[in-house]
């Protein structure tokens, strides 16, 4: 009797009708690879048995479970699963508990993606072109163009020992590609620096309220004041804020770099402005000063600044008074007095609310000046 062999036409079509013979004994709404949530009913050693809501119930076999390390699993558990065959050799319909993983793990990165959020993982590996981190039961790569630091670095063995040098350090990263059909994540942490970065400036000026005392580090020194970096975000003391002194460079006081303690003036949200100040750390010399500067007192102070109508005295810093040109000894004195030289004055007149100071040189008898000059002596050796 001749032997009927079928064609491969005839092999297909006979493959796709048990395929849909199969299908409709479990019930037409299961699919191939399709995800579904699970109750564990029973376990046994060959796998699990899971209530998938099907007409038949599904079967994890032990040779899946073995995929999945560090995992238990107990009667009632509810757990994702991933059909892999309508009917297994005892008619179940066989499912996947590490494809689910994946599955999860993928879908969990593209989320990531769509909300640009920031995470951390741990590096794994090493590689010429990046590094290869965990991302659950996938594996993320990050391209050395991704990474900080290593844009500057032009020596292919420099790279590499540093490329190695972060395995097993956890590092935040953003989700920029995701490719489920070529099996491709992608992760950058240049993005998520920067991302890092804007929340923190967010979150900084939300913090910020006038009056806070705040550490911070000098960004940059200009003539107008000095730039603080408060961690994320940088705010101004401006030059008049910088000392009850007067200050004429910055530079010549400060440093970039230099860490320092200041005082929240102000914080403009709208235009992320924040105004700083490191003389409110210190008490007004003004709130004492007409106490320490009664009228008739003799005090030997620094000139600041000449002007066409007086010298100005400085008698501690914030606290400055006014030499007229009418209580000046005489004309040459006023040549002879320049910014940095020391003179004795005598205080004529004070203004606390206007924060005023009247001095006089002309009205310092001079009993007096060998009365001043015999006290300092006396200090001085003392």
């Amino acid at each position: 009797m001749e032997e009927i062999k079928a064609t491969p036409t005839e092999s297909m079509s006979m493959e796709h009708w048990e395929n849909e013979l199969e299908e409709s004994l479990v019930g037409t709404e299961l699919r191939r690879g399709e995800l579904r949530e699970g109750t564990v009913l029973a376990l046994k050693d060959g796998g699990l048995v899971v209530d998938i809501g099907s007409k038949r119930d599904g079967f994890v076999p032990r040779e899946d479970l073995e995929n999945v390390e560090g995992k238990t699993f107990n009667v009632g558990d509810t757990i994702n699963v991933i059909v892999t065959k309508f009917r297994d050799s005892d008619g179940n319909v066989e499912l996947s508990v590490s494809q689910a993983m994946l599955q999860e793990d993928w879908i969990k990165a593209e989320k990531l993606k769509e909300s640009e959020a920031v995470y951390e993982a741990k590096v794994l590996n090493a590689n010429r072109g990046g590094l290869t981190v965990e991302f659950g039961h996938l594996r993320g790569f990050i391209p050395m163009s991704q990474l900080i630091g290593f844009s500057k670095i032009h020596q292919p063995a420099e790279r590499h020992r540093r490329l190695r040098a972060m395995v097993g350090q956890s590092i935040l990263l953003k989700v920029i590609e995701v490719n489920r059909r070529r099996r491709r994540l992608i992760l950058s942490q240049r993005a998520a620096a920067k991302e890092w970065r804007a929340a923190r400036r967010e979150q900084l000026l939300e913090d910020l309220q006038p009056g806070q005392v705040r550490r911070g580090r000098i960004s940059q020194i200009t003539d107008f004041g000095i730039f603080v970096n408060l961690g994320g975000l940088d705010g101004l003391v401006h030059i008049s804020e910088l000392s009850w002194g007067r200050i004429e460079d910055p530079r010549e006081v400060y440093r970039e770099g230099q860490r320092i303690k200041v005082r929240v003036l102000s914080v403009d949200q709208d235009r992320q402005r924040i105004a700083l100040s490191i003389k409110a750390l210190s008490p007004d010399p003004w709130e004492i000063a007409p106490q320490k500067y009664h009228e008739g007192k003799l005090v030997e102070g620094k000139v600041t600044q000449v002007v066409d109508f007086g010298i100005f005295v400085e008698l501690e810093p914030g606290v400055e008074g006014l030499l007229h040109n009418s209580e000046l000894g005489d004309v040459e004195q006023r040549n002879e007095l320049q910014p940095g030289s020391r003179v004795l004055v005598k205080v004529i007149r004070v203004e606390s609310d206007r924060r005023r100071i009247g001095l006089s040189v002309r009205q310092v008898r001079r009993n007096e000046v060998g009365r001043m000059g015999s006290r300092q002596s006396c200090r001085g050796s003392s």
